[in-house]
């Protein structure tokens, strides 16, 4: 097992080489110049021309493309990503402020998603033909179908300004500390965001539940006598349960990167909020940052989910 994940780690490295490597064409391909995103904006507004050319001999700009993609790099690894344009603060503040908001509304909605969309899938499984199969069927369909926007704009509507029972925006008062003191506010986007995953979790449980109760070990299991619900649990689900740990593994960076329009709506200060803001003010150091940010968030999520999958199944590692 070891020595497949030291394999699967010594795939991904050139592999994010090479995204950091275009992330950076894409900053010297932006207007303006490179000094502007280097350095804070206050002390670049104080120099004259020559500071400036100084400046620039400095920080190795005057060296060939290579040269300053490597004196990047070397900088990147060290969490300096540079100063917003905009604001002329830190990109590594920044996200290390934005950051743990996203985490907690995806880690937040991940779960429940995980954990509804699993049951309901296997449940619709178990109940294939019969009324409730044909209710969570439709369900699933309309979850996968309707803009997560509106779901958010209807329970604002219903929840927020009707009955009054959530705050409608923001994550936090002034004096909550605690994550149950913050809890009313991530209540309502964290559901609103996991409707369209625990729709897909559930479709995928669904037809990966009913594939592995047609296999012949299954009926080898009901022939010896064992109880239904250790077939089904012990035998069925865990099958069942491959393709979509990969689903709910890769769900994952996208519900970093896909928060964007729910914190929009709930007005929730992360990552995918700035991201907004930073494209809106042509911020673009800060733009593709948080684009860097979220590749390697898949690049991560596809490391765990090749982990998982080998340990639920060892015939992946051993094929490997």
């Amino acid at each position: 097992m070891l020595t497949y994940i030291i394999r699967r780690i010594l795939i991904l490295i050139p592999m994010a080489f090479a995204i950091c490597f275009l992330v950076y064409l894409g900053l010297e391909l932006t207007p303006g110049d490179a000094v502007s995103y280097m350095i804070n904006p206050d002390a670049l507004g104080s120099m004259n021309p020559e500071q400036l050319e100084a400046l620039r001999q400095s920080l190795g700009l005057g060296q060939p493309f290579h040269v300053r993609f490597w004196v990047w790099f070397t900088n990147l690894l060290q969490g300096n990503f540079g100063y917003s344009t905009t604001g002329g603060v830190p990109i590594s503040s920044i996200i290390a402020t934005r950051l743990p908001a996203t985490l907690e509304l995806a880690g937040v909605a991940l779960v429940i998603s995980t954990v509804l969309g699993s049951l309901l899938g296997v449940f619709s499984a178990l109940k294939r033909g019969t009324v409730t199969d044909s209710a969570l069927t439709v369900i699933g369909m309309l979850g996968v179908s309707i803009p997560e926007f509106f779901f958010g704009l209807v329970a604002i509507l219903v929840f927020g300004l009707n009955l009054g029972w959530l705050p409608v925006g923001g994550r936090s008062m002034p004096g909550d500390i605690t994550f149950l003191d913050r809890l009313p506010h991530l209540v309502m986007p964290s559901l609103v965001l996991s409707i369209m995953l625990t729709a897909g979790v559930m479709r995928y449980a669904r037809s990966s539940m009913l594939d592995a109760l047609s296999r012949d070990f299954i009926k080898t299991a009901r022939s010896k006598g064992l109880p239904e619900w250790r077939v089904n649990a012990l035998h069925g689900f865990r099958v069942a349960l491959t393709p979509v740990v990969v689903l709910i593994g890769f769900r994952l960076p996208v519900l970093i990167g896909g928060s964007v329009i729910i914190e929009q709506v709930f007005q929730w200060p992360g990552i995918g909020n700035e991201f907004i803001s930073a494209v809106r003010s042509q911020d673009y150091p800060v733009v593709m940052s948080i684009a860097l940010l979220t590749v390697m968030a898949v690049l991560l999520a596809s490391l765990i989910v090749d982990v998982l999958t080998a340990l639920i199944d060892p015939r992946v590692r051993l094929g490997a």
